[in-house]
């Protein structure tokens, strides 16, 4: 097991409960069984968390440009090959659990449509942060086709249920260690993209902290 793995999954998980706190509204539902459920909760957190710092780019110039330079750092790659010179960071992911009658699946991925993420906005172009990170719940079919596929999904991030999310999710204090070693979460693909999530969520609590302290 690599040693890095904890730390990636935790900052995943310190993601989805940014998320969680965009929306308070939420907090009440987190506890909740279903499997169909958790993915709909799932997939609105992810899609909270990841843009949580580049929600309020639509606001206004300042917030735009802060969004705009956010965007760049963490899904902007230098490619002297690509048009324009640069590409953007399109990893894939499929959440899964390994029992079936879960019923828990989403999918979610990064500027999966490149010519959508900018609008426009009275002071100019503007980055669409629900066009950075989209994420939706799929049925256990559809999941199953999309992991099959070649070259369709990055990564696969299985939990053995759906209790073991909200244990991530509710708990304090969750030994992401002990749960790796103990078989409750399963990688598989390229988990390069696990450390790439690591990261991005690392500097999605740096900048909250930077505001904070502003």
């Amino acid at each position: 097991m690599h040693a890095g793995f904890p730390q990636a999954t935790t900052r995943l998980v310190d993601v989805l409960r940014i998320g969680a706190g965009a929306d308070e509204a939420l907090k009440p539902f987190l506890s909740r069984a279903g499997g169909k459920f958790v993915a709909k909760t799932m997939a609105l957190l992810l899609t909270l968390g990841f843009g949580f710092v580049m929600r309020d780019g639509l606001l206004d110039q300042e917030q735009s440009d802060k969004a705009k330079a956010f965007f760049e750092d963490n899904f902007v790659i230098i490619d002297p090959e690509a048009t324009g010179g640069k590409r953007y960071y399109q990893g894939t992911f499929l959440i899964r659990t390994r029992r079936a009658d879960d019923d828990m699946n989403v999918f979610f991925g990064f500027c999966l449509s490149p010519e959508h993420l900018l609008t426009k906005r009275p002071w100019g172009e503007c980055l669409d942060p629900l066009e950075v990170v989209q994420a939706k719940v799929l049925t256990e079919k559809q999941a199953d086709a999309l992991e099959q596929a070649q070259g369709k999904v990055d990564l696969v991030i299985r939990f053995r249920d759906v209790e073991s999310i909200l244990g991530l999710l509710c708990g304090a204090g969750v030994d992401i260690v002990g749960m790796l070693l103990d078989n409750v979460v399963q990688l598989q693909g390229n988990v390069g993209h696990l450390f790439k999530l690591g990261a991005i969520g690392a500097n999605i609590q740096q900048a909250i902290q930077s505001d904070v302290a502003h």
